[in-house]
């Protein structure tokens, strides 16, 4: 049986950084959860940030990520990726379900890192060490595609 990498915050943890969950109430995550197959992850909790933190965004310019109001918070996000690697080498893991946006989760978009609300194409810390190393990354916008290749598994 297939294991899935999940944001935690997606099960109703409340580990983002306002605090807050994003919930999400789908008949075939809870099937999955029921099943033993989500492992949960945060990984900016993971890397040692608080609940909750300043709000943080990825720079386009240099890659790192960086709170609102200009501290480095880079070496935390890594080591939130590497502790999601981790779970999924362990757990031979194929399949991320990550919060799109997130400077560590988003797999197809993220803030430009204006604080300006402007999302650009682009991945997540946690996201582009994971799609490197062959797990294929899904968001909420793409959780239909994820449920359609877990049933052909």
């Amino acid at each position: 049986m297939e294991k899935i990498l999940i944001s935690a915050c997606f099960l109703g943890q409340k580990v983002r950084y306002d605090g807050g969950h994003q919930l999400i109430e789908h008949p075939q995550l809870l099937h999955w959860q029921q099943q033993g197959r989500l492992i949960s992850v945060c990984p900016e909790v993971c890397g040692g940030l608080a609940i909750p933190r300043l709000p943080a965004e990825r720079n386009q310019n240099d890659q790192r990520v960086y709170t609102k109001q200009g501290h480095d918070v880079t070496d935390a996000f890594e080591r939130g990726a590497r502790h999601a690697l981790a779970l999924c080498q362990q757990h031979d893991i194929k399949f991320a379900l990550l919060k799109e946006s997130s400077p560590s989760c988003g797999s197809q978009t993220i803030y430009d890192g204006s604080f300006s609300s402007r999302k650009i194409a682009g991945q997540g810390i946690t996201a582009a060490l994971l799609t490197t190393h062959k797990i294929q990354v899904f968001s909420e916008q793409t959780l239909e595609q994820l449920i359609e290749l877990v049933a052909h598994c």
